[in-house]
């Protein structure tokens, strides 16, 4: 992943914002998402990029459309 690239940054703040306006912490959604919460935490700070699956996933623990999330 390139050090500037803006999706992954953009994808990672909103997993968060969601997150925690449902008062998730990043254990519970990434057991929702059967994940690690490391992983969890990853993607939160764009050091990681889901796939497109994980993203589905995540936006359904977060009950949002996956296209709401990019």
């Amino acid at each position: 992943m390139r050090k500037n690239a803006v999706l992954p940054k953009i994808i990672g703040k909103k997993i968060t914002k969601r997150r925690q306006y449902l008062d998730l912490t990043q254990e519970e959604l990434a057991e929702k998402v059967g994940v690690s919460r490391a992983y969890m935490g990853f993607i939160e700070q764009s050091r990681n990029v889901p796939s497109l699956e994980t993203l589905e996933k995540i936006a359904k623990a977060l009950r949002v459309r996956t296209s709401e999330l990019l």
